[in-house]
């Protein structure tokens, strides 16, 4: 979908979604929590179309945001190498494949 991080504050109710939060600035509990209330939202399927699109594209921000913090994580969490009396000798990049 678009890769529009603003949403239109006049087609999304402030009570379920906070659009004029710039969702590169969100921490990755407030982008995930957001982000389930956008999915109960629509889920719910009573939210009108117009209100549907522009939270569905906030919901796709919301979630490229949550794949590059989780990225980062990953990419800052090493893995302890041992020897083979099982002492740590050092790190090494973790493999999450």
């Amino acid at each position: 979908m678009a890769e529009n991080t603003q949403v239109d504050p006049k087609h999304v109710d402030p009570k379920h979604v906070d659009a004029k939060l710039d969702v590169k600035k969100l921490s990755f509990e407030r982008a995930i929590e957001e982000l389930e209330s956008i999915v109960t939202r629509l889920e719910a399927g009573k939210v009108p179309l117009e209100e549907s699109v522009a939270i569905y594209e906030r919901g796709e921000a919301l979630k490229r945001r949550c794949e590059e913090l989780l990225r980062q994580a990953e990419a800052r969490v090493d893995k302890i190498t041992t020897d083979s009396n099982g002492q740590a000798v050092g790190t090494e990049p973790l493999d999450v494949q």
